[in-house]
């Protein structure tokens, strides 16, 4: 009897001391910061992860806070740009909580913080792209934009204990109905262009072929001058040979010669010549020796004139 009474006291006591450790112990993660409250008041702030002490509820409780990057997605609203253009303006923010106290002191949780950031980020988004123009926000000064935006909403950002990392603008665009005439306007723009653009380089194009044309011109000229010079001192040393070969044998001469006006004259196929048995110009048919009628040596004989060809 005493010895189960003892065993149930000792459960008791184990239980007890369990919920006690329960009770008066918090974890705070990697992920997390706490805010230890002692009968309302902020008593400490734990940033570090760990297993902490503190009182029984409600003498002490415990806040925790996301201490990771935040994402808060704000509605589409509509600006008018400097160029008087009404746009339809879609942002998210992310920020994350920098000063645990401040951040309870100011907006106490993560909903409150997200009302009171977005109209901070909604106050600049408006302000700020009200000074700047349509193209600036789409083409050209996108970034900048966003990047003054970002600065603006952290300084006012700062008193809730909030760092903001990025504020971007997801879209920029007209409203629907005005939408059709910007993209029309654009595109006969763009046609205009593109026109432009052909017509310069067909002009360049026949540039560039005229003055192919003419180089090539002057080079065709240039090599039939440099040819016919070429044809000019060959045909030249030719005749020099032959006046050398002529002086030396002209019986050789004539016999050469006279074979070259047989070569020019009778052609392989249908070629027909008429001439008397005794024309001087197959005179070395009858031998390599073969005298001119008149008795001279030396000349060549000149080529025949060939008849035409039977039909």
């Amino acid at each position: 009897m005493n010895g189960s009474f003892l065993r149930a006291a000792l459960l008791v006591v184990v239980a007890a001391v369990a919920v006690v450790f329960y009770a008066c112990t918090f974890v705070v993660s990697q992920t997390q910061s706490a805010i230890v409250l002692r009968l309302g008041a902020v008593r400490a702030v734990k940033t570090a992860p760990g297993l902490y002490f503190k009182w029984f509820a409600p003498i002490e409780t415990v806040t925790l806070l996301d201490n990771r990057i935040l994402d808060l997605d704000l509605p589409a609203q509509e600006i008018i740009a400097s160029d008087q253009k009404r746009l339809v303006v879609d942002a998210f923010t992310r920020y994350r909580i920098s000063d645990p106290l401040r951040f309870y002191q100011a907006v106490n949780n993560i909903p409150r913080a997200n009302s009171q950031l977005a109209s901070i980020v909604n106050g600049n988004v408006r302000s700020v792209l009200a000074e700047a123009t349509f193209t600036a926000m789409v083409r050209t000064e996108r970034s900048r934009l966003m990047n003054r935006i970002r600065d603006d909403v952290n300084r006012e950002a700062a008193r809730f204990g909030m760092t903001v990392v990025d504020v971007r603008l997801r879209r920029v665009d007209l409203p629907a109905a005005n939408s059709a005439a910007v993209f029309q306007r654009m595109q006969t723009e763009r046609q205009r262009e593109a026109a432009e653009a052909r017509a310069l380089g067909g002009q360049q194009s026949q540039e560039i072929k005229a003055r192919a044309d003419r180089d090539a011109t002057v080079v065709v000229a240039e090599a039939q001058q440099r040819s016919d010079v070429i044809r000019g001192e060959g045909e030249a040393e030719r005749n020099k040979v032959f006046a050398e070969v002529f002086g030396k044998d002209p019986e050789f001469f004539s016999f050469y010669r006279s074979m070259q006006a047989y070569e020019a004259s009778i052609k392989p196929g249908d070629t027909r010549m008429v001439l008397t048995p005794d024309s001087p110009f197959f005179r070395y048919f009858n031998g390599p020796n073969a005298q001119r009628q008149d008795g001279q040596a030396g000349a060549p004989a000149t080529p025949a004139t060939p008849a035409p060809a039977r039909p």
